[in-house]
């Protein structure tokens, strides 16, 4: 092992087709049943984003991306005529939904690039995925395995919310519409929450000649999924008792009445577990385990679903002492969206590329995940 040190020197965002705004959201993903959905208006109100991407040509309504071709986009954004890539010996990439069950994400993109022979894996999850994929790449440059490494985070969700994806539920419950005009709000109201992008990073083991690296001095994550059930999940049917059914072992019936491949979460479990299994729970053992120290932070990256947790999140944080000011906040969820396992590469690019980050500064980044509540915080210090 080599007591080594990792730089992030480069990051990539990508962001694909033109910006959608929220009045023509409806009309790309499409409509569920015969009215429009009035979760949306509701939705869109409290999470406060106004523009996100979606792989969707706006023409056609047809995909025009994939999730891999994303993601390897976002990787030749590391690199510029002048500046090509160094030679990359590991490829991590993180993301809740492949375009396939099997082969893994990560080789897909290598076959996207068009790499040579190099140590690629792929990390699954949701949110915390891109994480996942990072401290992969970060411990093969800290052991001395590898001299660089990329790691990247990326999602396709549009192509869960596509209302196709709908139509059989809502097709099986036709008698009860009037009733009940909307799909469950906890798969209706994601199809506003949710969008596509990648972001991806070049790790080495000395900073930039030129400009400013990000050192990584650790990167903690934690999951409780020993103490509490599923929230979030895709591809299973949560049963009464608080135990996910896969979609292999669903009758095949179901699983086109019930939307089985939707995107769903427990929106009950998430408001009332969220913030004490992500923000509070874990800071406080940071706090005692990394001398974490709020007033030393001159950056907080949090990425969250919904401005809506913004003040809860604040809240959380003053619980475990670690009271950031919103005005050291960044985030890009207003007119990025939230792009899942990818969110925080994309605002660590735009923060990055600002040019706001000043040598000696300290970023706090935090990734929650609602699946079954994990988090990850990342601590950066620019040289």
């Amino acid at each position: 092992m080599s007591d080594g040190v990792a730089y992030i020197t480069r990051t990539g965002a990508c962001l694909p087709n033109a910006p959608v705004e929220n009045d023509d959201m409806e009309r790309l993903l499409g409509q569920v049943g015969p009215k429009p959905s009035r979760a949306r208006r509701t939705v869109l109100r409290s999470n406060g984003i106004v523009r996100r991407h979606y792989a969707i040509d706006p023409e056609t309504l047809r995909f025009n991306d994939t999730n891999a071709g994303m993601t390897a986009k976002a990787v030749r954004a590391l690199e510029t005529p002048r500046e090509p890539l160094p030679p990359v010996g590991c490829l991590a990439c993180g993301t809740s939904m492949a375009d396939q069950l099997m082969p893994g994400h990560a080789v897909m993109v290598q076959g996207e690039l068009g790499w040579p022979g190099c140590e690629v894996v792929s990390t699954a999850g949701v949110c915390v995925a891109g994480m996942t994929a990072l401290k992969y790449a970060v411990m093969a440059v800290l052991s001395g395995q590898h001299a660089a490494a990329v790691a990247t985070g990326s999602e396709l969700s549009s192509a869960s919310m596509k209302a196709a994806a709908f139509s059989p539920e809502i097709e099986a419950r036709a008698d009860s519409l009037e009733e009940h005009p909307e799909l469950a709000f906890e798969k209706d109201f994601l199809r506003w929450m949710l969008s596509d992008g990648a972001g991806a990073v070049l790790l080495e083991r000395a900073p930039r000649a030129d400009g400013v690296s990000l050192r990584v001095d650790w990167l903690d994550i934690v999951s409780y999924a020993g103490e509490m059930e599923t929230c979030m999940y895709a591809g299973a049917v949560k049963r009464s008792d608080g135990r996910l059914e896969g979609w292999r072992c669903v009758p095949p019936d179901e699983c086109l009445s019930a939307s089985v491949m939707a995107v769903k979460q427990d929106v009950k479990l998430l408001h009332d577990a969220v913030v004490r299994y992500t923000v509070e729970k874990p800071l406080l053992e940071l706090t005692t385990r990394r001398g974490l120290r709020a007033s030393l932070i001159d950056h907080f990256l949090p990425h969250y679903s919904s401005l809506f947790f913004r003040d809860r999140l604040q809240a959380g944080l003053r619980r475990a002492g670690q009271d950031i000011p919103q005005e050291r906040w960044f985030t890009t969820i207003g007119t990025c969206g939230n792009t899942g396992s990818a969110s925080i590469y994309v605002t660590l690019d735009a923060l990055f590329r600002s040019r706001r980050i000043a040598r000696g500064e300290r970023l706090l980044c935090f990734v929650p995940e609602s699946g079954r509540f994990s988090s990850a915080y990342l601590h950066l210090t620019a040289v």
